[in-house]
């Protein structure tokens, strides 16, 4: 059972109330804001597990001139959210050390934030505030390599620009946001059911785990959870979402070393998985099993199916890390250490391949899932971030089996007090997902704030790329595997 502690404070004790929170464990998971009638509204949410604590503070601010104390210098996501919400609302942190934008484009007209409720129509394409500051790095042999916006695959845009002496890369910056779809801005006015299909297509590969976040914040607010089965079967969705997607990457990246067998024998078992989805709720992406107030599956997975499944990839995984080129390119490759895989806030696999404990199934659990330990490496690198998606595998089939053969505890969803917010976190394949959701007195939704995990992760990934070179790149950015359109709302 999760504790919720709500503190409504001033912009100058903001800055101690988060500095003790920091300190004492706790991690800074969202900062939303919200235009209200007379002003401005700002919530922080801090969470810590074992036990699951959630503790937000909350900020009211003038209409004129909104600002809010920077917190950049104690927490380096509180930074990035802070820039965030000055490019969206116009909330400007003071003393921020790094105030450029980070959302806004160029055709932006100064002056113009989407998220207010006097924005307006989108403003038509020009260049009113110049080309992004990008830093140039200058010296004797190095060259620019610019990759992107528009890309060969079917990935959503976004710009890298290489700084490189020969083939080892000096730097790297990664520019996003080219699609700012207004996804939150959709949510508003919407009865919390008809904004499930939306949460369901917010990162087309992380239907479950963004759904599923959605419905328990609706369900906090609304003071209405699921019984303890139905929290059984939407574990066991997001256990399968995660093996599909993990199978995808291990096959993505033995083909990204010149392995193609293994990319096949990969996208073989994924189509098995994905069949297996089809039976389970009748969609090869899950869409459409997770419900407010429940789930919906036509029947659970056989657990003798998983298991063969299982032995199938760790055979596969067996006959790329034997094989000396694929450990070669693994080994060593775009490491990230535990203390800048901490200080920049990561999450996911990209946490727990750098040492970092770091698993909202065990520290922000909605059901029980018994004697689980997520798995975890030290290494840092491409092979450990390999080792553990083939890890993870193995421990989602064991929890899959677990949660099919043992009844729920009759009292495992106890009743929510509700009220005009609640907070939804799971472990979504990439890492924690977070929702949070403010209801008007209507109940129709008036704030919805989602933070994918790959917002944490994205900038881990230039620092893992220091001294790296250009061919490794696509093997790196494929280990991270993060999503633009988690990234890009």
């Amino acid at each position: 059972m999760s504790t919720r502690t709500i503190a409504d404070v001033g912009t100058a004790e903001l800055p101690g109330h988060a500095a003790r929170l920091l300190a004492g464990g706790h991690r800074l998971a969202l900062v939303s804001a919200r235009q209200e009638a007379d002003g401005f509204g700002v919530a922080y949410l801090f969470v810590a597990g074992d036990p699951d604590r959630r503790t937000e503070l909350r900020l009211r601010l003038p209409s004129e001139q909104p600002a809010v104390p920077s917190l950049a210098h104690l927490s380096f996501p509180a930074g990035r959210f802070e820039r965030e919400i000055r490019d969206l609302y116009g909330i400007t942190p003071l003393d921020h050390p790094l105030p450029r934008r980070l959302v806004r484009h160029h055709h932006w007209p100064r002056g113009w934030y989407p998220m207010r409720d006097d924005a307006g129509p989108p403003p038509a394409f020009g260049d009113s505030e110049g080309p992004y500051p990008f830093v140039t790095v200058e010296g004797q042999g190095v060259y620019e390599i610019p990759v992107g916006p528009v890309h060969a695959g079917l990935i959503e845009p976004g710009h890298f620009r290489f700084s490189v002496v020969g083939e080892t890369i000096i730097k790297l910056k990664a520019r996003l946001w080219f699609v700012h779809k207004g996804i939150e801005k959709l949510f508003e006015g919407r009865h919390p059911a008809d904004g499930l299909q939306l949460a369901e297509r917010v990162s087309g590969d992380t239907s479950v785990g963004h759904a599923l976040a959605y419905c328990l914040a609706v369900e906090e607010a609304t003071g209405a959870p699921a019984d303890a089965r139905a929290q059984q079967a939407r574990a066991v969705l997001l256990e399968l979402e995660r093996l599909y997607n993990h199978v995808t990457d291990l096959g993505a990246l033995c083909n990204d070393v010149a392995f193609p067998i293994l990319h096949a024998h990969a996208g073989r078992i994924r189509e098995q998985l994905l069949r297996l989805n089809a039976e389970v709720t009748g969609h090869r992406l899950l869409r459409g099993a997770a419900r407010l107030g429940g789930a919906r599956l036509r029947g659970f997975p056989d657990p003798d199916m998983l298991h063969a499944i299982g032995a199938d990839v760790a055979e596969l995984t067996e006959l790329a890390l034997g094989h000396s080129v694929v450990a070669d390119r693994f080994t060593g490759t775009a490491f990230l250490s535990a203390e800048a895989a901490r200080d920049l806030g990561t999450l996911g696999y990209v946490a727990r391949a750098s040492g970092l404990d770091l698993d909202a199934r065990r520290r922000h659990p909605f059901t029980d899932l018994g004697d689980f330990t997520p798995a975890h490496r030290t290494g840092g690198d491409v092979m450990a971030r390999f080792q553990i998606r083939a890890e993870e595998i193995a421990t989602s089939i064991a929890l899959i089996t677990h949660l099919v053969e043992t009844p729920a505890a009759p009292d495992a969803s106890p009743s929510l007090e509700g009220g005009s917010s609640g907070v939804g976190l799971v472990e979504g394949w990439r890492g924690t997902i977070a929702h949070r959701v403010e209801l008007a007195p209507d109940q129709t939704i008036s704030r919805l704030k989602i933070v994918d995990p790959s917002f944490f992760n994205w900038p881990a990934l230039p620092v893992a790329l220091d001294s790296a070179i250009v061919p490794d790149f696509p093997l790196v950015n494929k280990s991270f595997n993060l999503s633009y359109a988690g990234n890009d709302l």
